[in-house]
């Protein structure tokens, strides 16, 4: 097998993980979006707080309370990505190693590739023991109920507790704090990284590390990462699915279908909307990405813009502080990106098929094949 075939191998594991991870992300972010929006009616800036627990208003505890729901629903993200990572590589067998493993990693702090490794570890495990593991007829029964999930999830855990956890936790603590570090250098510059971080390889690892960075960063009362993250997140689907509707002769019958999905998945925030654009031209759509998402974040921090929830669609735009200026950062960054893509992208034009190519070839001949024989 190529290294070419097993990379994209892993490219599609990693993918299917993202692919579950996201309703619950979006779940999560939503959740909390209502209960910080409703909160700031109040007034409230820290609906989180366990003081508005048992506040004499039963809406303000209600808010609290749907606050702590959505942070349920985020703290699903690692268990779920690594769970169904494994899913894709061994089938079911692979759902409670890599569950009870992405758990794990969260607990060691070893954030989103931890998780990532974890997911591949449980399925690799469970997929050696599947095929080498053979039992008498009578006992095949014993395999998927018992052996696999028992002991996948302990050598799973073995690996992640004794020998990758603690790297991935230092690489986790120490993106953290070089992005704490650089908020109070110079926050423009911090923004800017983050957008490129961010739009380099859209709902990819590096976009993932630097997303949740930013999210664990707001716990220790540090903002202008998330906000610039969650401002770039939009902006490469909302700028690529604007691309298609000034002008759909540049792209595919599939490329303009996938403009407009893009244009929703931007506005409730998922990044992946964007990515059968660089799929099919890299080499110009993602330039155009990380430039306009670098831009807009840069542009938004630099204003004010502060954003204290890892919420990045329009339903949680109004409830950031100066959010003026944050949708400001969102319109240039995505103005870039969509003129940037039609600046570098000629008119589409459809490939022959062969069956058009001998159609025109007939069409071509003056006389038909029985006019030739006579």
């Amino acid at each position: 097998m190529s290294w070419k075939k097993v990379g994209k191998q892993l490219e599609q594991h990693i993918m299917t993980g993202i692919s579950y991870m996201i309703p619950a992300v979006i779940t999560g972010a939503v959740l909390m979006a209502i209960s910080r929006i409703g909160a700031s009616f109040y007034g409230i800036t820290d609906i989180w707080d366990e003081k508005w627990a048992n506040n004499a208003n039963v809406f303000i505890q209600f808010l609290h309370t749907d606050d702590g729901w959505g942070s349920l629903a985020l703290n699903l993200m690692f268990p779920i990505i690594s769970a169904y990572i494994a899913y894709s590589i061994a089938d079911k067998g692979g759902i409670v190693p890599g569950m009870v493993g992405g758990l794990l990693v969260s607990n060691m702090n070893a954030g989103f590739l931890g998780a990532l490794a974890s997911g591949l570890l449980a399925g690799y495990t469970v997929k050696l023991m599947v095929d080498k593991i053979h039992l008498p007829k009578a006992a095949e029964s014993v395999l998927p109920v018992f052996i696999v999930p028992v002991f996948g999830t302990l050598i799973t855990l073995l690996i992640i507790q004794y020998v990758i956890g603690t790297p991935f936790a230092a690489i986790n603590t120490g993106l953290a704090s070089w992005l704490k570090g650089l908020t109070g250098i110079n926050k423009i510059m911090l923004a800017a990284i983050v957008g490129v971080m961010v739009g380099l390889d859209l709902g990819g690892p590096v976009n993932k590390a630097a997303v949740t960075t930013a999210m664990a960063l707001l716990t220790s009362n540090v903002y202008d990462p998330n906000t610039a993250a969650q401002v770039a997140i939009i902006i490469p689907p909302l700028g690529l699915g604007l691309a298609t509707v000034i002008q759909k002769r540049k792209f595919s019958p599939e490329l303009n279908e996938a403009g407009s999905a893009a244009l929703v998945m931007g506005l409730i925030g998922v990044s992946e909307g964007a990515v059968p654009f660089a799929v099919e031209s890299p080499l110009k759509v993602v330039p155009a990405n990380v430039i306009g998402s670098a831009v807009g974040s840069a542009l938004a921090v630099g204003l004010g813009a502060v954003n204290r929830a890892p919420i990045s669609g329009f339903y949680g735009w109004f409830a950031v502080e100066k959010w003026w200026f944050y949708i400001l950062g969102i319109v240039v960054g995505t103005a870039i990106v969509t003129i940037l893509t039609l600046l570098f992208r000629k008119e589409y034009i459809p490939e022959e098929t062969e069956d058009s190519a001998a159609a025109n070839d007939d069409e071509d001949q003056y006389f038909s094949e029985d006019e030739w024989e006579n």
